[in-house]
């Protein structure tokens, strides 16, 4: 049992100091951009530390409250990285199959090609993670824009990343979570109509301001013939997780939070294709750093007492997607999953296109920075690409009156 003073002592505070360190952490995460990992690392250990110390956890105080407490995290943990880490084998593949270099081809000479280009990272991000699909678009736009893209289109092409992932349960880290959290991706798709919309008020202005600061070269290189063994693993990877998935929940959904089923069929469909063509094994120490990020975050989002939290209702999932242009969107999905009462489909659009407002506001946006140090200015970004803002709040009123606000359980 804790001394009766501590426990005095944690509930005398307005705000928890759980909530304050989880806080300091996230801020502490946009400052030091390139020590994340280590950021987020030590901020699990003071949360830890401190719930050790004096508030003990949800199961049990002390020491078996944090064994009891991963006891009952560990099966969405271990999902998230088997999933985060096969899925960016699975874009290389993608990216490898020579598939984006074919799309160019087909596409508009005028302003419409940039439209196009938005369409196509909106359709890419739907079955792969949203950071390729933002890596790809970028690379495409460099291609057929002579390297001159304007801070307006990238920003539009993160948030076409982050609208397509945001209906789907295997196009965001997001929707993924909610997904091997047990939320039905019927649930999930409500948000396409968000995602559609919003997609069509920032995509006309975003490509027609790309048109007049650089327009599309008339004749790009030919593509390369596709790999269509690429294109199969690709296939497989995402029929195992679905399968996977669909079959838990009808047969046998007792099993779901016993061992990782859905990571482990998407790594089984990956090693039984390896003879077909080798995946990009040289990626995979990177990708786990991230993932670990990632997971350090989730981890330290589950010991928040989400009690505390404001009730789950559309205003606070609306400001939730102003939330995520400033914070990672992953502990707040995890924060939201584990108070429940959301509208999933609206909470999905919600953390998953909100950080596009800001380049540091989804993994999207901080992955094109990479190939465009030049985006990496808030003011630039919130300038130039003032329409995501506005396709944030229209798309979102739209799905709210399409769909009502409908909160579902897990």
């Amino acid at each position: 049992m804790l001394p009766a003073s501590a426990s005095q002592a944690a509930s005398s505070v307005p705000v928890p100091l759980e909530f304050v360190l989880f806080g300091a952490t996230l801020v502490a995460l946009a400052i030091f951009q390139h020590h994340t990992l280590r950021v987020a690392l030590i901020g699990l250990f003071a949360i830890t530390s401190y719930k050790l110390a004096v508030t003990g956890f949800k199961e049990a105080p002390g020491l078996s409250g944090l064994i009891a407490h991963l006891q009952h995290e560990w099966v969405m943990l271990a999902n998230l990285l088997f999933l985060l880490t096969a899925f960016a084998l699975l874009a290389r593949h993608f990216e490898k199959s020579q598939v984006p270099s074919a799309l160019p081809r087909f596409m508009p000479r005028d302003w419409k090609a940039g439209f196009v280009l938005l369409l196509i990272v909106w359709v890419l991000s739907i079955f792969l993670d949203n950071i390729a699909a933002a890596l790809i678009g970028g690379a495409m736009a460099s291609q057929l824009f002579r390297g001159k893209v304007h801070v307006g289109f990238l920003a539009a092409i993160t948030a076409a990343a982050n609208a397509g992932g945001a209906w789907s349960v295997v196009g965001d880290t997001t929707t993924t979570m909610m997904w091997v959290a047990g939320v039905s991706p019927a649930a999930v798709f409500e948000a396409i109509v968000a995602a559609g919309i919003s997609l069509l008020v920032f995509g006309f202005p975003a490509a027609k301001r790309q048109h007049a600061y650089s327009p599309m070269v008339a004749h790009v290189h030919e593509p390369t013939p596709i790999d269509w063994a690429r294109v199969l693993i690709v296939i497989l990877m995402l029929v195992s997780a679905i399968a996977a998935n669909a079959g838990l929940n009808v047969w046998r959904p007792d099993l779901a939070e016993r061992f990782p089923f859905i990571g482990a069929a998407v790594w089984l469909a990956l090693l039984l294709t390896v003879p077909l063509r080798r995946p990009d094994w040289e990626f995979v120490p990177r990708t786990v750093r991230g993932s670990i990020f990632l997971l350090a975050l989730v981890l330290a989002a589950s010991m928040m007492p989400v009690e505390k939290l404001p009730p789950p209702s559309w205003q606070t999932t609306l400001g939730l997607g102003f939330v995520s242009a400033v914070f990672n969107n992953i502990p707040l999905t995890a924060l939201a999953l584990k108070q429940g009462g959301y509208d999933w489909g609206l909470l999905a659009y919600a953390v998953g296109f909100g950080g596009s407002m800001i380049w540091f506001g989804s993994s999207a946006g901080v992955a094109l920075c990479t190939l465009f140090p030049e985006a990496r200015s808030v003011a630039r970004w919130v300038r130039d690409g003032w329409w995501v803002a506005v396709a944030y709040l229209l798309g979102f009123f739209a799905m709210l009156a399409v769909w009502p606000w409908h909160p579902a359980p897990r």
